[in-house]
């Protein structure tokens, strides 16, 4: 079995790149598991900032199952995102064994983040791994990999202060906005998605002191949130949308709605459009300017758009009195993160990294340990044998022979000896043969990106 994965994030995209890219991203776990023998396994992790598919592929490491596993990875987002292969091949970085490990850690602990020792990541993760098995495409490798993880990523939290101010993107946006809207307490909000970044708005919201928050979803589940998060609903229609706009200083748009999951051919066309457009917003504002009346014109209406897959067309940015901020300008704001915080968390996941590593890598490193074994019992078989042929002529003169209890003393003794003498040979042993290990995935995985690189380009 072999660890691949190829993966794309805001280290080496632009958010516009990444988007086309991703497009599509929900059925290509389910279509390479379908459609390429070997991959016993993928998971995919679609986020806001990065796109990342990793496989469990039955071959041996002689590369070339892993090449055609590669390539095919990389037809398959070309098709179901509408770039050319070439674009495609080159957007991702092959990983394979411990690299692919290592990588995964470091994203669930934060360390790979926008803002770096965000916690969303973490549950981003574990949801990948949970749609997975509703999918039917995860693994026994691919499970254990996640799940350490997942465990990886809260001793990080639990450990260091990486995780410990609340640092998120929704956080660097809720603090941007109240730099240009009347105080929170005071304020009113209204969410756009009830996914998981909508709760940890709803939460945000509240420790700023916000309490008039509204949720929207045009997909009609607002109610169901609003009542299991204690906030007001929108209506499913644009009219009410409007009008909750009308009256808002900040909103959230976190749906992802235009990167879904395809749903019905009737809903094809509708995944396309904005789930906020700037007409929409203009209404809104003259609608906010006719209530304000002789009065000052009203505040500025915050919009942070949170999706990779803009839920905001982006000429909402031109609507007067509109401020918009989508997830490159939140970046920009991304406050810097203490280098011995970043170092200690490292180290952890370094660590745990190299436990799952070993653990994975340990049946050649066993088999190595096995022979060292082997041959040690058959030489204290040979000593034995020879300490008890001494110790019978020893005895033989008095008419006496060894017991059964002599017999074991010297096999105890000359067992203890061997051990001693050969935990240096099984140490260096295991060591010569995880390295060896290692060297083998390390050159698969140059092929493989030699291969992806070469991947002809498709009409």
């Amino acid at each position: 079995m072999v660890l691949l994965s190829l993966t794309a994030s805001h280290h080496e995209l632009d958010l516009d790149a990444l988007e086309r890219l991703s497009t599509g991203s929900m059925s290509v776990g389910r279509t390479v598991v379908g459609t390429c023998r070997p991959v016993q396994g993928t998971v995919v992790i679609s986020t806001c900032n990065r796109f990342e598919l990793y496989l469990d592929v039955d071959a041996p490491l002689d590369g070339d199952t892993v090449r055609h596993a590669t390539r095919h990875v990389a037809e398959l987002v070309a098709e179901s995102s509408g770039v050319s292969t070439d674009v495609a091949a080159s957007s991702f970085t092959v990983r394979t064994g411990s690299e692919v490990t290592e990588h995964l850690f470091a994203v669930a602990a934060g360390l790979d983040s926008m803002v770096v020792g965000e916690r969303e990541i973490a549950g981003q993760v574990k949801r990948a791994l949970a749609e997975s098995r509703a999918d039917g495409t995860t693994s026994k490798t691919l499970e254990l990999l996640f799940q350490t993880a997942s465990r990886t990523s809260k001793q990080v939290g639990r450990s260091t202060a990486l995780g410990g101010a609340g640092r998120s993107l929704v956080a660097v946006g809720l603090d941007l906005a109240g730099r240009s809207m009347r105080p929170y307490p005071v304020a009113r909000a209204v969410i756009i998605g009830t996914g998981a970044y909508a709760g940890a708005t709803v939460a945000a919201l509240r420790a700023r002191g916000c309490e008039d928050i509204r949720v929207y979803s045009r997909s009609g589940r607002a109610q169901a949130f609003a009542a299991s998060h204690g906030t007001g609903a929108v209506g499913v229609d644009t009219e009410s949308l409007v009008e909750a706009l009308g009256d808002a200083d900040v909103v959230v748009s976190c749906s992802g709605a235009r990167g879904g999951r395809p749903g019905p051919a009737a809903d094809a066309e509708a995944s396309l459009a904005y789930v906020l457009d700037a007409a929409s917003v203009a209404r809104a504002r003259e609608r906010a300017a006719a209530r304000a009346g002789d009065e000052p014109e009203p505040d500025a209406l915050v919009i942070l758009d949170l999706a990779l897959h803009r839920d905001v067309e982006p000429s909402v940015a031109d609507v007067e009195g509109v401020l918009l901020y989508d997830l490159a300008s939140l970046t920009a704001h991304a406050p810097a993160t203490e280098r011995a915080v970043v170092d200690q968390a490292g180290r952890l996941v370094a660590q745990a990294a190299a436990r799952f590593e070993e653990t994975r890598l340990g049946r050649a490193a066993d088999a190595a340990v096995v022979g060292l074994l082997d041959e040690a019992e058959r030489q204290v078989a040979v000593e034995v044998a020879a300490a008890v042929e001494r110790l019978a002529g020893e005895l033989a003169p008095h008419g006496q022979e060894p017991t059964e209890s002599d017999r074991d003393e010297i096999a105890r003794a000359v067992r203890r000896r061997a051990h001693a003498a050969l935990h240096g040979r099984i140490v260096a042993a295991r060591a010569t043969a995880l390295a060896e290990a290692r060297a083998a995935e390390a050159a698969v995985v140059a092929a493989a990106e030699r291969t992806l690189r070469a991947v002809p380009a498709t009409d």
